[in-house]
């Protein structure tokens, strides 16, 4: 059985996007905000052990319109180059009813999320990583997901795009690691108590 993973970045009032979908405060804009290279390698590194990536549409926009060719840019550091490189060979599916074309070692699934999910972990593989708040949502609100992983950034930005949804009942969890990354970052991972 594979396990399901829902890991982002997330300011310390809980969003993965501040309001407009900006990422800003994630990605080196405003004072202070820059991300380490320790922890740009740490996500990098979770790419690599990764056997599956499910993307909503959103997320999957996002990541598709720099990765493929982030390796190619000409101020691209030994890191980014790894870490795209590293995206284009992971195995990925995009969940989408509106979208109808996807590249890069990606498959596209239009009919129900959560019943693809629930199948894909009932295989043998190595671990699925969730990304999207939409479709981790639905995860999530299904029972699905094994593992959440916060690297929360010292940001308030006052609304947006929530990590966590709404759920019918409490979900509860065990904390099972911690780390510091440079900037403030700290790293918390919790594996859900079935």
């Amino acid at each position: 059985m594979r396990k399901l993973i829902f890991g982002m970045n997330v300011t310390l009032d809980g969003y993965i996007a501040a309001p407009g979908d900006d990422l800003g405060w994630s990605e080196g804009e405003g004072p202070d905000s820059s991300p380490s290279d320790e922890l740009f390698q740490w996500w990098s590194d979770r790419v690599a052990a990764t056997g599956l990536a499910l993307y909503g549409r959103k997320l999957w926009e996002t990541m598709s319109s720099h990765w493929p060719t982030g390796d190619q840019r000409p101020n691209a550091t030994r890191a980014e180059i790894e870490f795209a490189r590293r995206w284009r060979d992971m195995p990925k599916l995009v969940f989408s009813s509106t979208i109808d074309k996807v590249d890069w070692n990606t498959r596209l699934v239009t009919g129900d999320a959560v019943a693809e999910i629930t199948r894909l972990k009932a295989e043998d593989g190595g671990p699925m990583d969730i990304g999207g708040a939409t479709l981790a949502g639905a995860a999530m609100r299904a029972g699905l997901i094994d593992e959440y992983v916060l690297v929360t950034h010292p940001v308030l930005v006052g609304g947006g795009t929530p990590f966590f949804t709404a759920l019918d009942s409490w979900v509860n969890l065990n904390l099972v690691e911690t780390r510091m990354f440079p900037g403030g970052m700290v790293l918390t991972r919790y594996e859900t108590r079935r």
